[in-house]
């Protein structure tokens, strides 16, 4: 793909880890059911693989946070334009999430689901991007540490194309920056 200017996580990688995280998550849980919430749109293929792979009864349910809107980097200003339709009160509830970049969304967004009363509340990411971090986050399943780069596939977008790309790779400068 001409886009592609280095690979950074290949499919194979990706499955294998996912594959490990449900394993944790499983073992952690037996069979206390879990609520995953998944944080859309970057979070649905990882949600859809990592379920595959966790044998605790789970019920899915999908909150949409914008703080990128067509940018690279995250804003720091955060609204829920999608918000769950179930309750998480009493519930052991997971956040499944693509990447943690600034950690400014999740902190936003744990506020507020700790508000609604759940048993507990984990956070499980695809990508953990720590050298970007502003809020201090405790993540508890982590897929991978990645780089301070703009990475885009499997879920992670760049103007809502790319998700589809089963990996994760960095874009040519050429496709995002103006500057190039």
């Amino acid at each position: 793909m001409d886009i592609v200017e280095r690979i950074i996580i290949s499919e194979e990688d990706i499955q294998t880890r996912v594959q490990e995280l449900g394993q944790a998550i499983s073992a952690d849980y037996g069979d206390e059911p879990i609520a995953l919430i998944c944080i859309l749109k970057g979070g649905l293929m990882f949600l859809c693989d990592l379920a595959k792979h966790i044998t605790s009864p789970v019920t899915y349910d999908f909150m949409s946070v914008s703080s990128y809107g067509d940018a690279t980097e995250s804003s720091g200003v955060v609204r829920i334009t999608k918000d769950l339709e179930e309750s998480i009160e009493g519930k052991h509830v997971i956040i499944v999430e693509d990447i943690i970049d600034t950690g400014l969304t999740l902190s936003y967004l744990l506020n507020n689901l700790h508000s609604r009363n759940p048993a507990s509340l984990r956070i499980c990411t695809l990508l953990n991007k720590v050298s970007n971090r502003k809020v201090e986050i405790a993540v508890d399943y982590i897929g991978f540490e990645v780089p301070n780069e703009f990475l885009v596939g499997y879920g992670l977008d760049f103007r809502q194309f790319y998700r589809n790309i089963p990996y994760i790779f960095v874009p040519k400068p050429e496709y995002y920056r103006e500057d190039v």
